[in-house]
């Protein structure tokens, strides 16, 4: 896709002004990303959505895949994912896991036990984290925590509002490897690759 729209500071080049207009914030001086639950200021919509999570929120999208630790920022998990590559002295009985911490292999454990400790007041719902349950609760209360800064969308889950920022920013995370073609949903990425077979 052309990116007629360029910046006078940077390479960055966009498909529109507004996109572009977004990303000259950038480059000002101050903080122009307030948050609107404390006195916090940034540059960046990244960086403001991150501090949202950290500071403001319960939810934690970032999940190890060995363990099911999950945590609120990358680099959190990053952190967390070195301890897999040290000795793991907690061992599961009836499998192969093995982890770092003694809470972990409990968690793990209710998965053969097919404990499930957290209930849903609502319906029949029961699961081993919170975290889940926290987030499947917002299904019968309707609540969406997670708002955006450039409009009036709100979502229930962290992930939903991630995927909503491209389209503010522009971005095509999804990029044909076979022409110049790229999109925000991996349905519609799938349905474009159908074309080259």
């Amino acid at each position: 896709a052309e990116k007629p729209y360029k910046c006078s500071i940077c390479n960055y080049s966009g498909k529109s002004s507004k996109v572009l207009k977004l990303h000259m914030r950038i480059h000002l001086d101050g903080k122009p990303f307030k948050c609107i639950e404390c006195n916090f200021s940034c540059k960046t919509a990244g960086h403001l959505k991150v501090h949202k999570v950290y500071v403001h929120s319960d939810e934690k999208p970032y999940k190890c895949c060995e363990c099911g630790y999950s945590c609120k920022t990358p680099g959190d998990l990053k952190k967390h994912e070195l301890t897999h590559s040290f000795d793991k002295p907690y061992k599961c009985a009836e499998c192969n896991f093995s982890c770092f911490k003694r809470n972990s292999l409990r968690t793990h454990q209710k998965i053969h036990t097919g404990e499930k400790p957290y209930k849903c007041n609502e319906c029949s719902f029961s699961c081993i984290q919170s975290g889940t349950l926290n987030r499947h609760v917002r299904t019968h209360t309707g609540e969406k925590p997670f708002k955006c800064d450039k409009c009036n969308v709100s979502t229930r889950h962290y992930g939903e509002l991630k995927k909503h920022m491209l389209i503010h920013t522009g971005e095509k995370p999804y990029q044909c490897s076979e022409c110049d073609y790229g999109c925000r949903s991996s349905a519609g990425f799938l349905r474009h690759m159908q074309k080259h077979r």
